[in-house]
């Protein structure tokens, strides 16, 4: 794969922070739903916000987006 551009590594960054924040809001508010069917919507849009992590976490490793030694 090509290297990326510096613009497209920070949309990554901001798309994985975007997506961090609303599962971390998602998750303290879960508990407050009363309503069965919204309780199950809410946890599918937990499980979707996950994934969407997961496969942006994929993208950054599999493409050498950072090296390790820029992590500290």
């Amino acid at each position: 794969m090509r290297e990326l551009t510096p613009s497209e590594i920070l949309a990554i960054r901001e798309m994985l922070q975007f997506e961090s924040n609303a599962l971390t809001k998602a998750r303290v508010t879960k508990p407050m739903i009363t309503d069965d069917d919204l309780r199950k919507q809410a946890d599918s849009g937990i499980q979707a916000t996950e994934a969407r992590i997961k496969g942006l976490q994929q993208f950054v490793v599999e493409n050498n987006v950072i090296s390790i030694e820029e992590v500290h």
